[in-house]
């Protein structure tokens, strides 16, 4: 365990032992209270919504406040792509160039193939799995820009979600914007709709998660929480942004032995700007996850 982690699991538990929080003994609210404590010790803002695909139940904290996607729309973008694809909109078959103009930082599949090219497909993996911020913004360019993706969260029921920028001024996106952003409970169920619901048909939507199971960014933030054993995919985002607080997100779904899937979306602002990914910032999220398996197992009705 890291000193930072150490650090952090420690100031939850004196908080914890100091009754900071109203004592509710009722699963949701002592659910409820963890959060409160773990947000309480994170020197930030914590947003969070689990929501069961089985009973409908959801619950967490600041649900209903706006955070910035930074990297966590691609996701949804992925999934626009293997939309449009099966709705004859789009050939994601189609093979595509890109110029060494369009190249930025963290495009490490985009720089490889620059004189190859790939296809939407292969574009819609990488921004999935790695991240990669030029496949994004090819990909974007291909599907009516910010606005068609925020056209197809609100095609699918999703009345909250938007974006406004391509990358990497997506990440720009200071408490109190509302451009490029989501909240935790539209967040969650957009997951459930796309990962889990009707809006895809069956394969491509379980290739969709099976990009989300292999996206391995995340795995010191929620997953890190989890029970042994259990399944689980994500998509993740990070803003160390100058003059902005650092923002940590991750948004996906966890399953355990036997049991229906969870979707969850979680966000952590940070009271404070950072100069790089802070281990007990993502700790913050690892901590989350535990709560999350707890939801998952003993559920909220």
């Amino acid at each position: 365990m890291t000193p930072d982690r150490r650090k952090f699991l420690a100031g939850t538990a004196a908080l914890a032992a100091s009754a900071c929080v109203p004592i509710d003994t009722s699963l949701p609210g002592r659910l409820t209270a963890k959060l409160r404590v773990i947000e309480a010790a994170s020197g930030g803002t914590l947003g969070v919504s689990f929501y069961d695909t089985a009973s409908g139940a959801s619950m967490g904290l600041n649900r209903s406040m706006r955070f910035g996607h930074c990297s966590s729309f691609k996701f949804s973008l992925a999934a626009m792509v293997l939309y449009l694809d099966q709705q004859g909109l789009l050939d994601a078959s189609a093979h595509i160039r890109w110029s060494a103009d369009e190249l930025m930082f963290n495009s490490p599949f985009t720089a490889e193939r620059l004189e190859q090219g790939a296809t939407l497909l292969e574009l819609a993996e990488t921004a999935q799995k790695s991240s990669d911020n030029a496949a994004a913004n090819i990909l974007l360019r291909q599907v009516g820009g910010p606005e068609g993706m925020t056209q197809f969260w609100r095609d699918i029921g999703d009345t909250i979600s938007r974006l406004d920028r391509y990358e990497p001024e997506v990440n720009n996106v200071p408490a109190g914007k509302e451009r490029d952003t989501s909240t935790p409970d539209a967040m969650a169920r957009t997951v459930a709709r796309l990962a889990w619901g009707d809006v895809l048909s069956d394969e491509p939507r379980a290739l969709l998660r099976q990009w989300m199971a292999d996206t391995q960014t995340g795995a010191r933030r929620v997953r890190a929480g989890l029970p042994d054993g259990w399944t689980a995919g994500d998509k993740t985002g990070t803003s160390i942004w100058p003059d902005n607080a650092a923002q940590y997100v991750d948004i996906g779904w966890v399953q355990a032995p036997d049991r229906e899937p969870v979707c969850f979306a979680t966000y952590f602002r940070s009271d404070a700007q950072q100069g790089g990914i802070s281990p007990q910032s993502e700790a913050v999220l690892a901590e989350v996850g535990k709560v999350l398996a707890d939801f998952a197992l003993n559920g909220v009705s």
